[in-house]
């Protein structure tokens, strides 16, 4: 173990390295109880599993002050656009960025200034509640009516089709 230095040490002291453990004769099996065989399970209520996805709570703060959120809740709006950014994340198999979030935002509209009345409408009925854990099967509803073909596109190609017709990036 490291010691700063102004702490004594035997000068005839051998010091110890790092061995590694003797090799395996075989290869690792999931033969435990808790080992999942196989792929990732997948399905409905399932989500979509990707590497360090903690890492967009830490991006969605960026967004605090260019969101424009009506009369839905700043809590709701970031709970279920990072879980949209993380299906869009996984879709290619990596952590998210900061393009995941943006995807996600304008795909809602909490990126215009004046989004369209109808979406309004859709987003404080569907939004409400949704950052509460009691509310997950309506949080996975919004992530659902994105598609997966809609997320894979762009951040222009994602903003020129909210801006020609806002229902083009959703499957509602």
């Amino acid at each position: 173990m490291a010691a700063p230095d102004y702490v004594p040490t035997d000068p005839v002291q051998r010091v110890r390295s790092y061995a590694s453990p003797p090799r395996r004769a075989s290869s690792w099996r999931a033969d435990r109880a808790g080992d999942l065989p196989g792929a990732q399970p997948s399905g409905a209520r399932l989500g979509n599993q990707g590497p360090d996805q903690g890492y967009a709570l830490r991006l969605v703060h960026q967004f605090a002050d260019r969101l424009h959120l009506g009369d839905v809740d700043q809590a709701d709006a970031e709970a279920a656009c990072v879980a949209v950014a993380l299906k869009r994340a996984a879709s290619y198999g990596r952590a998210p960025v900061i393009h995941d979030l943006t995807a996600a935002f304008t795909v809602f509209g909490f990126l215009d200034p004046e989004p369209h009345a109808e979406l309004v409408a859709y987003r404080e009925r569907v939004f409400a509640e949704v950052h509460s854990s009691h509310h997950y099967t309506e949080r996975r509803q919004i992530v659902d009516a994105v598609p997966e073909s809609a997320l894979r596109r762009s951040i222009k190609a994602i903003t020129l089709r909210y801006e020609s017709d806002w229902r083009s990036n959703l499957d509602l």
